[in-house]
């Protein structure tokens, strides 16, 4: 199938092939769908729901304020988070994860994009509309060393968003900080003490119980592990699937660790560069990977059983700059299977199986054979 594909796509002559004509005609049609796609309603039954959002830093300005050069940090991505769900985000590190699960919080402003929380676009939210909705949207931040004030004590740093958002009455603040800390595995005592005496899995519990403070719906789980030995990583993920599931918790869990992300997630997104590549329920993903960026990522986990080996595939180069991307697919540079066509027409997401999405040149005579 594999080489059927290769001839079929590899016949298109591309010697005198305009890429500049050919990428200002796929930046009309993707703002074709994203005015298309702005009409609609929002899915119901989803929490967040996330239509073509974009996040561009700029570099480089006119004397007019005009931008003359952009990193493109995220491009273009859309998805849904129904509630209860765990969406898995992936990628190496610098392909947009943070960025992202930023901008949905609106701790970046988007340049363009729907952002929809329960049912509401907060895409143009102001500072001050946004502030009711901080106690439904939360972030675990990735370094708990980092995150906490080294001058508030555990009690301070836990009581202080259940005061700005009056959660219970003053009088019974202490007493739901104290139940929070249980739940999250901390000691009574702790409440008195400071950040620079915890080990780095206390402190990331008590991040955790800061970000669940203000009872929220949805949390961003930035990468909450990486800092992390591995048995007190297993420690706060199972602690993370506990609250979830006494709390109706909905997160968007970002992680390089594809065996975390397996353990956790419903979902699973693949981003490169700011796009994302592959889109799936996590048993497709992990038992039928499409992209070639998805499987040379899935490669690099090791296998624990000495018996079996894995064949190992190695990108060549490094990352190419988001300020500056190749053309046509932004895999190209990397890709083992790179083909004439990947260098000069980024490709189009197609659905290869149910709720299983991929952006890939390899299955485009795919979708042309199933209309057939």
């Amino acid at each position: 199938m594999s080489e059927e594909i290769n001839k079929s796509v590899n016949e298109i002559d591309f010697s005198n092939f305009d890429d500049a004509l050919q990428e200002e005609k796929e930046e009309q049609i993707r703002n074709a769908n994203y005015e298309k796609d702005k009409t609609l309603p929002p899915d119901p039954d989803c929490l967040l729901e996330v239509r073509h959002i974009k996040k561009y830093f700029t570099l480089k300005k006119t004397l007019l304020g005009k931008p003359i050069t952009e990193l493109r940090a995220v491009d273009d991505v859309s998805f849904k988070v129904y509630p209860g769900e765990t969406l898995g985000i992936v990628g190496e590190s610098g392909c947009g994860k943070t960025t992202m699960g930023r901008t949905i919080l609106k701790l970046y402003d988007p340049t363009s994009g729907q952002i929809f929380f329960e049912g509401n676009d907060i895409a143009n939210y102001t500072s001050k509309e946004m502030r009711p909705l901080r106690t439904k949207m939360q972030i675990i931040f990735q370094d708990p060393y980092s995150s906490l004030p080294p001058r508030q004590t555990v009690g301070d740093i836990l009581s202080e968003p259940v005061k700005v958002h009056n959660i219970v009455p003053k009088e019974k603040t202490k007493e739901y900080v104290l139940n929070l800390m249980d739940q999250c595995g901390l000691r009574d005592y702790y409440y008195e003490r400071y950040p620079h005496e915890f080990s780095g899995g206390q402190r990331q519990r008590i991040c955790i119980a800061r970000a669940l403070s203000v009872n929220p719906k949805f949390v961003v789980c930035d990468e909450p592990v990486s800092a992390l030995d591995v048995s007190i990583q297993a420690q706060i993920i199972n602690l993370l699937k506990k609250l979830q599931k006494e709390r109706q918790l909905t997160y968007l869990f970002i992680s390089h660790d594809l065996s975390v992300v397996k353990y956790i997630s419903d979902k699973i997104c693949v981003m490169y560069l700011g796009n994302m590549v592959e889109y799936g329920k996590n048993e497709d993903i992990f038992r039928n990977p499409l992209h070639p960026y998805t499987i040379s990522l899935f490669s690099a986990v090791p296998n624990p059983d000495p018996n079996k080996k894995s064949k190992r595939i190695i990108l060549k180069g490094d990352i190419p700059s988001q300020v500056n991307p190749p053309k046509g697919c932004k895999f190209s540079t990397r890709c083992p299977n790179c083909m004439e066509i990947c260098k000069h027409i980024a490709p189009e997401y197609k659905e290869i199986e149910k709720d299983h999405i991929v952006a890939c040149h390899l299955f485009d005579d795919v979708n042309k054979q199933d209309e057939k």
